[in-house]
């Protein structure tokens, strides 16, 4: 009796897993979630390098994210930007940047900012040619202060009107940053 008994636990067992694997592997063309902790958005010129970077490492509802900041911006001067995503909860880190590169038309970066004269231009483009934001370039103007929000934005409408709010779709990373041109 208790073989019959262990041998329908490790039945139900197995029915479970398999079922949730399932689910996780489902081919409704949905992709799971990705959990991203860490932005780092970095401008350069030459060399001249400023970091802003968002951390979360427990992720959503734990402890709050750190904002850093590595400097100042020097005003009236053009900077490459380049973003990278990652999720440090694994070991190695799973750059999530990859998976926003390979799914380009699914994903579109926007940059807002409330500091004077700054100026910032999207440089990468998907198959169809809409900006993706994984790449671009600032231009900063005269000293000042403000904040510089970044969103992603999972499965947008493209083309649009260059603003998160008209291109829809569904918020995977919002961070905003103060920043310093001086």
């Amino acid at each position: 009796m208790k073989t019959i008994k262990l041998l329908a636990v490790l039945f139900i067992s197995t029915l479970i897993f398999t079922s949730c694997e399932d689910d996780r592997n489902d081919d409704d063309g949905e992709d799971e979630e990705e959990l991203i902790t860490t932005v780092n958005y970095r401008l350069t010129n030459g060399n001249d390098v400023v970091t802003l970077t968002f951390q979360d490492l427990d992720g959503e509802g734990g402890a709050e994210g750190t904002y850093t900041v590595s400097g100042t911006l020097a005003p009236n001067t053009s900077y490459t930007g380049e973003i990278e995503l990652l999720n440090e909860t694994e070991s190695p880190a799973e750059d999530i940047t990859e998976e926003i590169e390979e799914e380009d038309d699914e994903h579109e970066f926007f940059y807002t900012t409330s500091a004077p004269g700054i100026e910032i231009t999207k440089t990468d483009m998907d198959g169809d040619g809409n900006p993706i934001g994984l790449k671009t370039s600032l231009v900063t103007g005269p000293s000042g202060s403000g904040t510089l929000t970044i969103v992603l934005k999972h499965e947008p409408t493209k083309p649009n009107n260059g603003t998160s709010a008209d291109a829809g779709g569904s918020t995977d990373v919002e961070v905003t940053f103060d920043i310093q041109v001086q």
